[in-house]
């Protein structure tokens, strides 16, 4: 009897030593996709928004517009205050064209009495004059250019910091364009056309779907076993033992060990320290986010 009782206790073990052996699968996790919150970059009406909770949309396809009014008028006030500098900016070389001339005269006045010097037919002092003349002239045409110079640099980084200002107008008007940042599909939507829409407020809620990620948890066994890069099978769990079996990819392995978490299932259900990996997966449109996942290393 007691020979029958031990060989029916081995039995029971070796069954139950097989059925965790042939489980199927390594590790579990749920799947989850890449997910941006949009949010306004201006404040203003919503004057079109055309969101809507599972449709598709491009890499900078825009979905909505926030009113530009001011920003536009306040960019043409600028540009016309860029011109009215501009225009005070004085032509140099007609300004001291005057001068230049002064000068001319003079140093032929002052080559003309270097002669009659040397010919005796002026006197010193004639020729001194002259060259007074010619030197007041030079300080003078000098002085007038840096003067008219500066005032042309004043005038020149007044036209730069308007242009500055501009260039954040126009980036203010650029980000009254709402546009989807990445190929995804909208999870949620947060607004409406009409709306006031202020800097920081959420519109809507989009996620890379195609290229989903399982996070699983693996134990520190099985970390030796695991690489970036590493193929694996995926599997999506249907429940009632349905499931589709993807390639994946071990794209992320964290450097930190956690307790086991609560919602995911392991070999062992005391708590023990797990490394959180993450798989990436083709989605084919079966995969949804949330959706419990398999991996067999």
């Amino acid at each position: 009897m007691n020979t029958t009782k031990i060989l029916m206790l081995a039995i029971a073990t070796t069954l139950i030593a097989c059925t965790k052996k042939d489980k199927g699968y390594d590790a579990t996790g749920t799947f989850e996709a890449t997910e941006i919150t949009v949010s306004a970059e201006q404040s203003g009406q919503l004057l079109q928004f055309n969101v809507d909770e599972g449709c598709k949309l491009r890499k900078n396809q825009q979905v909505g517009l926030i009113d530009t009014v001011q920003l536009a008028l306040k960019a043409l006030q600028l540009g016309a205050t860029m011109q009215s500098i501009a225009n005070q900016r004085p032509d140099i070389q007609t300004q001291i064209a005057a001068t230049r001339q002064q000068l001319v005269k003079a140093e032929l006045e002052q080559t003309r009495f270097i002669k009659l010097v040397r010919d005796g037919a002026a006197n010193s002092k004639q020729l001194d004059d002259a060259t007074s003349a010619v030197r007041v002239l030079k300080q003078q045409l000098a002085a007038q250019a840096s003067s008219l110079s500066n005032s042309t640099k004043a005038l020149n980084s007044q036209i730069s910091a308007t242009d500055i200002q501009k260039y954040q107008i126009l980036d203010q008007l650029m980000k009254c364009h709402i546009v989807s940042p990445i190929n995804g599909t909208v999870l949620e939507k947060y607004t409406e056309p009409g709306e006031f829409a202020t800097v920081g407020k959420p519109l809507f809620k989009i996620a890379d779907i195609k290229h989903m990620f399982l996070r699983a948890y693996i134990t520190s066994q099985q970390l030796e076993k695991v690489k970036i890069g590493q193929k694996v099978t995926v599997m999506a769990d249907y429940g009632n033992q349905k499931r589709r079996t993807y390639k994946g990819t071990v794209t992320w392995i964290s450097d930190y060990s956690e307790f086991t978490p609560k919602t995911i299932l392991t070999d062992d259900e005391r708590a023990d320290l797990v490394y959180a990996v993450k798989i990436a997966v083709n989605n084919d449109g079966y995969i949804k986010t949330g959706m419990y996942g398999e991996i067999k290393l």
